[in-house]
């Protein structure tokens, strides 16, 4: 039987604007702590201006049912890519702390809104046989993102200047914007009135039938956003030098796990990816925990880039395929949403534990958090099965 197509023009279209959000986010990642501290900023203030981000994200997509409702995804998506670009443009712009926390929290909503209407979006225009596959390579641009932009900005930063920084990032989002145009797709479904029904706040927050792999994604948000923020300071601590090769050596691995991951998931469901990605995330701990030199990093970096390649898509498609499709975008809200309160929450807490412990004893605790992981998911896997097997004797 003939594949259906994934590579279509619409497809094309909105990974490569997903993949420019993710430039002009990861541009600014590392580098506006930098341009505020120049600014006068305190500790203080800072720490505030890198977590505002995170919990504006969270916060707009409680209304992710009613804007898709009232406005349609493709309205929803345009509207977050110009927020994030008027934010941008507010970092060059405005000199004042206050008033950089004000755009940092546009930013958050622009970003919040983009990246969950991209993803519903792009669910819609792949084949349902091929989704895993498909969300897999939708999410590559945001991995090269994530793997060379950091760079790229402190670059621009301390090579050129903050205008230089903040217009690349601007020019990446706005390409974004003009990519994201180039998808022709009617909407699945027609933008409605706002129904006069109250949504609960747990409602909001995550998509009804979507607990389990919501859970799952907040134990790994946490252990997945401890690796990225905190390994440079665990080398430091170890004495190991060059350690932003972790990132790229892990990228290739990425690389290399999604197309066969995403098309395990298509044929045998999430738990054949899930487990096995979640033990591959474990073996990467392991060897952080044990590394004494560079070679021993960067062998966990191959471990921590397959076991992330998996689980990450995996659980996006995993939340997108147990609701109904005008519920995609509630789904993809879920994931980001517990993707978001995971990896806050981790930074905040390992953070702090590591300044009693240390970076390298911190990776033990994030290595519990993993094992909690893996015993999580086979408990749900045998307790679904469990429910499987009596329906199917009464069939």
């Amino acid at each position: 039987m003939t594949k259906e197509t994934l590579w279509s023009r619409d497809f094309l279209a909105l990974t490569t604007a997903n993949g420019l959000l993710f430039v002009g986010f990861h541009i600014l990642l590392p580098t506006l702590p930098i341009y505020v501290a120049s600014l006068g900023a305190s500790g203080s203030e800072i720490g505030l201006i890198a977590g505002i981000f995170g919990y504006s994200a969270i916060f707009i997509r409680l209304f992710t049912d009613t804007g898709v409702r009232a406005f349609g995804k493709k309205t929803c998506l345009y509207a977050g890519l110009l927020l994030s670009l008027l934010a941008t443009a507010g970092y060059a712009l405005l000199d004042s702390i206050g008033a950089i926390v004000v755009a940092r929290v546009i930013h958050g909503f622009g970003f919040g809104l983009s990246t969950t209407f991209a993803a519903a979006l792009v669910a819609d225009v792949i084949p349902a046989s091929r989704r895993g596959e498909g969300i897999g390579y939708f999410g590559l641009g945001s991995t090269i993102a994530m793997a060379l932009a950091p760079a790229f900005g402190l670059m621009l930063l301390s090579d050129i200047s903050p205008w230089a920084l903040f217009i690349t990032s601007g020019i990446a989002t706005l390409a974004a914007f003009f990519a994201a145009r180039q998808d022709r797709t009617a909407e699945r479904e027609p933008a409605l009135p706002v129904p006069a029904v109250h949504l609960s706040f747990r409602n909001r927050l995550y998509e009804a039938g979507t607990g389990i792999p919501a859970i799952l994604t907040i134990l790994f948000g946490a252990a997945y956003g401890s690796v990225n923020t905190f390994i440079a300071m665990m080398a430091s601590e170890a004495g190991i030098s060059s350690a932003g090769l972790f990132f790229i050596v892990g990228t290739f691995f990425i690389f290399l796990s999604r197309p066969f991951g995403g098309r395990l998931l298509d044929r045998y469901g999430a738990f054949a990816v899930v487990i096995p990605g979640a033990l591959l995330y474990c073996m990467a701990l392991a060897l952080i925990l044990a590394a004494g030199s560079l070679p021993v990093l960067l062998t966990a970096s191959v471990f921590y880039g397959l076991g992330a390649g998996l689980l990450l898509p995996a659980l996006m498609t995993w939340m997108l395929n147990v609701v109904r499709a005008d519920r995609r975008s509630a789904a993809s809200a879920t994931f980001y949403n517990m993707l978001d309160i995971g990896t806050s929450t981790g930074i905040v807490a390992l953070g702090s534990l590591a300044g009693t412990v240390g970076y390298i004893a911190m990776y033990r605790y994030v290595l519990v958090i993993m094992a909690a992981f893996v015993l999580f998911g086979l408990l749900a896997h045998r307790l679904s099965r469990q429910v499987r097997q009596p329906e199917e004797a009464e069939e």
